[in-house]
């Protein structure tokens, strides 16, 4: 009977950790570049503040994948410019996210401010993805050069991680 009463609690917990929020939502690439419109042209927003800037480049593609092969997004470590963005799309083996780890002080805000308000969970850290074909967009418009590290938080001892780096 104890066994039962523990497998209950665990499962409650499972199942609340992989809530990640309003699944009923959709995002609309479209609309998620649309607040950067007001974000200042050229150079970097100051230390500790940032707002939302549009891509102004090329939006690469990531997908985020689990099946019989491992957890992992494809491709996971590749290179962008100041200005481009990186478009999540959600394939298999839900949940998955995308969150920043180790980010620089200079680039936190900026980075933080340029993931979509609508699929956003926490800082550096977007919403769960349940469902396949469920993608964000994060702009990486005045984002400091660098590189900057990723998981996903359900599969990262999996070692469903990544490098972008800005160029």
């Amino acid at each position: 009977m104890r066994f039962y009463g523990i497998a209950l609690a665990m499962s409650a917990f499972v199942l609340g950790a992989c809530g990640g929020g309003d699944n009923a939502a959709t995002t609309d690439t479209t609309t998620a570049a649309a607040p950067g419109a007001e974000a200042p042209a050229g150079g970097a927003a100051a230390a500790g503040t940032g707002t939302a800037a549009a891509v102004t480049g090329t939006v690469h593609e990531v997908r985020m994948i689990g099946d019989a092969q491992g957890f992992r997004f494809e491709p996971a470590n590749f290179t962008v410019k100041q200005g481009d963005g990186v478009k999540f799309i959600m394939v298999s083996g839900a949940p998955h996210n995308v969150a920043f780890e180790n980010v620089p002080d200079a680039a936190k805000a900026q980075l933080d401010a340029n993931i979509p308000a609508a699929d956003k969970m926490s800082e550096l850290q977007t919403r769960y993805f349940q469902t396949e074909g469920e993608e964000v967009t994060i702009s990486f418009a005045n984002v400091p050069a660098g590189a900057y590290n990723y998981t996903c938080i359900p599969h990262a001892a999996m070692n469903m991680k990544g490098v972008i780096t800005v160029e």
